[in-house]
């Protein structure tokens, strides 16, 4: 299977660039453009679409920005802007849709757009280089596209195509909403459907669920999966699809799919990042299924989706015949060669002729001509057919999107022509013909694309278009005829010139049909009403979709009220040393009240004795202020006159910043009794502080209550209410310090008793921690002695989780931490933790937030200034750091360079894996020597080469004075072996060629070449004849005469293969030296490849690369494994 690439939407899009002057140059260039382009030709229509071609003569002369000729498309004026030279400083081509006629625009204009532009291969157009995107205009960002386009290097290379006679070809594709407005739009109410919220680039997933829940018995069934009150959607798929599923059956707004992809395990970076449909369609079944079994809707996947074929081998010449039946959940149908539908099954099941050098072994008949192919036994009633519109084209080595004109009816019949497609065993009597229920279109290249579905939901002649959030009614010439692909040709502007006609392909295509069996309609598309959903899960969603009407009808009347938040000295109880240290509360975690603007405050408060049972008349209300060293704290009580307003104008009053939030702090007096009593009487004298206590044995900081204090006293005349407060005896001796801020950095301050409260300038509102003096003597027995260093901690402390390197998926322990820490403190506390003698053998690596993995490079050594700087990678914070034991200290190592080394026996069937560790400014020289020390030789003096291999391939042979410090290995093999003494004594005539072993797969209905094993050096001699050559190969590999017999040997030069005769002299095949490198020219060695299968390992760290790739596979070694 060859999927869709990985892809991103709206890919590298710059928003504006009106920092670049704005010098309009219209360049004097030859322009295609549509013929309709009068604001009175265009057409009526929900949208409009106007391709547009600029063709740009002497190309390199240009230096600046340039503007095309302007097009219209949908009544609007457009162009292209173009930076052919250093788009915004980098070597880049920046292009991007311009607004012409922005400047003279009514104020307020906007208007929304899909448009693609494409640098068109004037070789091979299909490479073109094409992107798509789509943006609302308006007056402040009237220019959206691309700023990295494509390297300008990539486009003035004369062998790429794209600058063919110093002429670059540009065609633009802009589709204009007409009928409605793209952010007024109401999908309900138009269409009857709504659409799904796209994440970031889950266009692919919403038109698959939308497929999904469009064909009523597969939601049934997905409503009947077991779930339970106490199953969350984030972590439940099943609930996750039932919660989806019924919001996209009774809302009316576009739904978000974030629960559901939760469910998935996926996180943020996992919605930024787009898959291909079809592989996400298995996932998300098999995942349906394993959650089906055992329950009433257990098979139904299988049922609806699963159908049978016979792959069969039967002798031409012999009675033999061999079948095996295998099931498929979709069909995947060549593009590329096929005019329709019906083509495409016609090739599935051509019948190929396996004869003469492809002849089959037919067990006890040996090798004969034989006739291979596959029918079908039975489809499913849900025919998911996957067209193959991405291949990987071997020649250029990319990906490419097949963009050819294939068509597809809306009714498919699969018996035609007698049953062609059906095997002997199907069974006749089910009557195989579709209707076409959905089109699942991708919009776009290899590089940017986007996803959406056509469906008709009853399978009536109405289609509808499912856009992410939008639903649009459409007609049945845009699902078919726009969607088969292919090429439209733009009529000439000035036919008398003799112009080339422009021709422009078309990059909306269909890639995923769904026909439903003709026979089965009724029962797919079934009707699907609330007794099919479980009491408990309608009562969930219900109340799910109340309290988003209950939101939703609270945002609609947020102007209409206004948000009091009442903090209370209990509050702060609460709160302080437990949920927050620093300041006073948090306001989220408080009483909250939604009072209508327009109340008078005064009867607020009788809302708040309601509430709280306190008197009005015991109740003061105080404003908080946020202060410019951040903190935030009472400020004042508030006046009796301002109680009169109303709490709108107290909203204004206390906020500088537009805030719907009105924070109080309300201060409640007691008397002897504990009783509520009228608050005192404040004067400017007075002053209100808030007091925490410390314990430095505990390490505990609480909230103990707030004093009314007199600026001109002095702390001592307050000691004993604060020894009071704490439960000390009256004469305890005390410190007092005073909290002032805690952003970025802490100040806490001694506070000196010899001067006034008012001369320590404190305020109302200010806070006092306060704890037992600890002596000089007994200071040593705390970790943190004194408030100060305490809040320092707790401001600076870090919870980090470790994980082994080698078990990267589980944390092994944590440690409490300091973000100030220093490289030496994280690894001493490591090292003493795990009881390792040496910290500086401890090798720490980062956490990657996105990929959930280790970072591929390691911190070094003393790098980091601290341990804040260990754990902010690529603009995220992690609490995760992954360690390692090395065998000898970390610094010393850094001066070395490590190579894993296999080294092939030259007469064994031995490879050895060592380790080759040595100053970086070593030599391969320097390397094989150690090696000599290390492993066995043939003789004393044999000499030794270290080659580069990857993908059973050799790539190099490395220099023996190449320092090593430059050799990166980390996808490659590293591999040693003694020089043949044959090599040594070479003639000038004679070759040393690469041998390869390979074996043919059927890909895709394409045969493919595939190489295994260990590749190996061969030197031949002018005139050597295959038999020869075949000979030295056997000796060498030491392969049984029986098993050598079945080998074939081929020459293969670029992808081409060439089956050679024991009659061909070699030598002569390896006479080109036109090629890439020497590694495309090969002789082949084609035998099944028995090697057991190993199990994938992930390169999870860079400095393992060998995990992944040392493949030890001689053929010697498997043929004695067997």
């Amino acid at each position: 299977m060859t999927t869709a690439p990985i892809e991103q939407e709206d890919d590298e899009i710059l928003v504006r660039h009106s920092e670049v002057a704005d010098d309009h140059q219209p360049m004097e260039v030859e322009i295609q453009r549509e013929g309709a382009n009068g604001l009175d030709n265009q057409p009526v229509d929900d949208h409009v679409t106007t391709k547009f071609g600029w063709r740009i003569e002497n190309f390199s002369r240009l230096n600046t920005k340039y503007y095309s000729d302007v097009f219209v498309c949908g009544g609007h004026k457009w162009r292209i802007l173009l930076f052919p030279r250093k788009g915004n400083n980098v070597d880049l081509l920046s292009m991007y849709l311009d607004v012409a006629d922005a400047p003279s625009l009514p104020y307020g204009w906007s208007r929304y757009a899909q448009f693609s532009l494409a640098i068109v291969n004037q070789i091979e157009h299909k490479i073109s280089v094409r992107k798509d995107s789509q943006h609302q205009f308006n007056a402040r960002e009237s220019d959206w596209g691309f700023t990295s386009f494509m390297p300008l290097g990539e486009l003035y290379d004369p062998s790429r195509g794209y600058l063919v006679n110093d002429t670059v070809v540009i065609e633009a594709e802009v589709t204009v909403q007409m009928m409605f407005d793209y952010w007024s739009y109401d999908s309900k109410e138009e269409a009857g459907y709504v659409g799904l919220k796209n994440q970031g680039a889950t266009c692919y997933m919403n038109s698959l669920l939308q497929t999904l829940f469009h064909i009523p018995y597969f939601r049934k069934a997905v409503y009947r999966m077991p779930t339970t009150e106490n199953d969350l959607p984030s972590t439940s798929i099943s609930l996750a699809l039932q919660s989806l599923f019924y919001k996209l059956q009774h809302s009316d707004g576009s739904v978000a799919t974030k629960e559901l992809t939760k469910s998935f395990g996926w996180d943020t970076y996992d919605s930024f990042m787009q898959h291909d449909v079809q592989e996400f369609n298995r996932v998300l079944c098999e995942k349906l299924e394993d959650k089906m079994k055992g329950t009433v809707v257990e098979g139904t996947i299988q049922n609806l989706f699963e159908g049978h074929h016979m792959s069969y081998i039967e002798c031409i010449n012999v009675d033999y015949k061999s079948t095996r039946k295998e099931s498929f959940f979709d069909i995947q149908l060549d593009v590329k060669g096929c005019r329709d539908v019906y083509a495409s099954f016609d090739k599935y099941v051509e019948v190929e002729i396996l004869e003469g050098d492809n002849k089959y072994e037919a067990e006890e008949y040996g090798l004969q001509d034989v006739k291979r192919g596959v029918l079908f036994i039975d489809f499913p009633p849900v025919l998911e057919l996957q067209l193959m519109r991405f291949e990987y084209d071997f020649m250029r080595e990319t990906m490419v999107k097949i963009n050819d004109r294939y068509e597809f009816p809306l009714e498919l019949d699969l018996d035609r022509d007698n049953g062609k497609y059906l095997s002997p065993d199907a069974d006749r009597s089910v009557r195989n013909l579709y209707t076409l229920h959905s089109v699942l279109v991708h919009s776009g290249g290899v590089h940017s694309g986007h996803y959406y579905t056509f469906i008709r939901p009853t399978v009536s002649e109405q289609w509808f278009k499912f856009d992410d959030e939008r639903v649009t009614k459409e007609d049945i010439k845009r699902v078919l005829e726009e969607q088969y692909g292919g090429e439209e040709e733009l009529p000439q502007a000035n036919p008398g010139f003799n112009n080339a006609p422009f021709r422009f392909t078309k990059y909306s295509n269909a890639y995923m049909l769904f026909y439903i069996r003709e026979s089965e309609k009724e029962k797919i598309i079934c009707d699907v009403n609330e007794r099919d959903i479980a009491e408990h899960l309608r009562e969930r969603l219900k109340r799910v979709q109340e309290d988003k009407e209950h939101k939703k009808k609270e945002k609609a009347e947020a102007h209409l009220y206004t948000i009091i938040k009442v903090a209370r000295d209990e509050d702060l109880v609460q709160q302080i040393g437990k949920d927050i240290y620093f300041d006073l509360v948090d306001h989220d975690k408080v009483k909250s009240f939604r009072i209508e603007k327009g109340m008078p405050f005064i009867v607020f408060k009788e809302e708040v004795e309601k509430e709280s049972g306190i008197s009005v008349q015991f109740q003061r209300f105080w404003l908080w202020a946020k202060r410019q060293n951040q903190t935030h704290r009472p400020n004042r009580p508030l006046l009796r006159h301002e109680e009169l307003q109303s709490v709108y104008q107290l909203r204004e009053v206390s906020n500088k910043v537009q805030n719907a939030e009105l924070k109080l702090f309300l201060e409640v007096e007691l008397g002897p009794d504990l009783q509520p009593v009228p608050p005192p009487d404040k004067t400017k004298d007075d002053i209100l502080l808030f007091f925490k206590l410390y314990d430095p044995e505990k390490e505990e900081l609480r909230y103990v209550g707030r004093l009314f204090v007199k600026g001109t006293d002095k702390p001592p005349e307050i000691l004993a209410k604060l020894n009071q407060m704490a439960g000390y005896a009256p004469d305890e001796e005390i410190e007092i310090y005073e909290e002032v801020k805690f952003e970025p950095y802490l100040i806490c301050e001694l506070i000196d008793r010899k001067i006034t409260f008012r001369e320590s300038q404190l305020g109302d509102g200010d806070i006092i921690c306060f704890q037992k003096a600890v002596s000089t003597e007994n200071a040593d027995k705390f970790r943190y002695p004194d408030v100060p260093s305490f809040l320092d901690y707790v401001l600076n402390r870090q919870v980090v989780h470790f994980r082994s390197l080698t078990r990267p998926e589980e944390d092994e322990f944590f440690l409490e931490l300091l973000k100030l820490h220093t490289y030496d403190d994280v690894v001493e506390r490591v090292a003493l933790h795990i009881d390792l003698d040496d910290p500086a053998k401890i090798r720490l690596t980062p956490h990657n937030c996105y990929s959930q993995q280790p970072i591929p490079q390691p911190i070094k050594y003393r790098c980091p200034d601290h341990l804040t700087d260990m754990l902010i990678r690529y603009n995220q914070t992690s609490d995760i750091l992954y360690y390692e034991v090395l065998d000898i200290p970390l610094p010393e190592l850094e001066g070395l360079k490590t190579l894993k080394v296999a080294f092939h026996h030259a007469t064994k069937d031995d490879v050895t894996i060592h380790t080759v560790r040595l100053p970086k400014q070593s030599t391969v020289g320097d390397v094989l020597n150690d090696l000599k020390l290390k492993v066995e030789l043939s003789h004393p003096d044999a000499e030794l080469r270290m080659l580069e291999v990857f993908y059973h391939k050799i790539f190099k042979i490395f220099p023996s004075n190449l320092k090593i410090e430059h050799i990166n290995y980390q996808y490659w093999t590293l591999r040693a072996e003694e020089i043949p003494e044959e090599e040594k004594n070479r003639g000038p005539q004679d070759q040393l060629i690469h041998v390869y072993h390979f074996t043919k797969e059927l890909a895709q209905k394409q045969m493919r070449v595939q190489n295994f094993g260990d590749p190996f050096f061969l030197l031949i001699h002018e005139g050597e004849t295959l038999a020869e050559i075949k000979a030295k190969v056997q000796k060498k590999l030491l392969v049984p005469d029986e098993e050598f017999s079945k080998w074939k040997f081929a020459f293969l030069s670029l992808g081409s293969l060439e089956y050679l005769e024991d009659s061909d002299i070699v030598s002569n095949r390896f006479q080109r030296r036109d090629v890439y490198g020497v590694w495309e020219q090969y002789l082949g060695l084609e035998h099944a490849d028995t090697a057991p299968k190993r199990p994938h390992v992930s390169n999870q760290s860079a400095r393992q690369p060998w995990a992944a790739l040392q493949v030890v596979s001689h053929y010697s070694k498997v043929h004695k494994q067997r």
